[in-house]
């Protein structure tokens, strides 16, 4: 009887370990992330949750005058990674 119970208490932890764990995945990995910072004005097209400046999908040609060469921040400090992760 003794040793049934162990299993029980056993088999619990590990379920509310599992459990714990689920949600903190769901917590910290969900996307688009809420962007920490107040776009320009001209930043009016929202998409994925983040708001964009038209030319949006060329960021290579529309975006690095502002966010960099590498889109990880440039002058203005703001790194397109914050909200698109590693779809960049």
């Amino acid at each position: 009887m003794i040793l049934n119970s162990k299993r029980k208490i056993s088999y619990l932890v590990k379920l509310f370990v599992i459990f714990f764990i689920t949600m903190v995945l769901f917590t910290f990995c969900s996307s688009p992330t809420e962007s920490k910072y107040d776009p320009p004005a001209d930043h009016n097209i929202s998409k994925d949750g983040a708001k964009h400046k038209s030319g949006l999908n060329s960021p290579l040609e529309n975006c690095i005058s502002c966010h960099g060469n590498d889109l990880k921040g440039g002058t203005s400090g703001v790194s397109c990674f914050e909200c698109h992760g590693e779809k960049w």
